[in-house]
């Protein structure tokens, strides 16, 4: 069973070009509830710990060092058949693949600066997002 909670972090280069506002619009208008949220900057060592599971790719280090590059905004949010909706409304990795009016296609620059992060699976979500947020815990 699908569950109502999925993890987003809007990323350093949606941050950077003035894009909160019109992303946290749209998650709004596509029916998400904010039930947590937190501007903030992370180190090198927050990043890493929360890429870990790509921590023997080779674009590890290029991540965590875009994911340092400025602030983030990290969001918890709830919608009956969270994770699917919200990975239908961020659009493809790739904002050129990226189906017209998703949130990539509309703020993501490249397949590296894609705007957002949204967890792919309901344990993902609760994973990522207690890790921003440990009053969240799933029930």
């Amino acid at each position: 069973m699908a569950g109502n909670r999925t993890f987003t972090m809007i990323k350093p280069d949606a941050v950077a070009n003035g894009h909160i506002g019109n992303i946290l619009s749209d998650i709004i208008a596509g029916g998400f509830k904010i039930v947590a949220m937190k501007y903030t900057h992370l180190n090198a060592e927050t990043a890493g710990a929360f890429y870990a599971v790509h921590k023997e790719r080779p674009f590890y280090g290029d991540l965590v060092e875009f994911m340092t590059s400025g602030p983030i905004v990290a969001a918890i949010l709830e919608k009956d058949n969270a994770v699917e909706d919200f990975r239908t409304l961020i659009g493809a990795t790739n904002p050129q693949e990226a189906a017209e009016g998703t949130i990539r296609a509309k703020y993501a620059k490249s397949i590296d600066a894609n705007a957002v992060h949204g967890s792919d699976s309901d344990e993902n979500a609760a994973i990522e997002g207690n890790f921003f947020f440990s009053q969240f815990e799933r029930h």
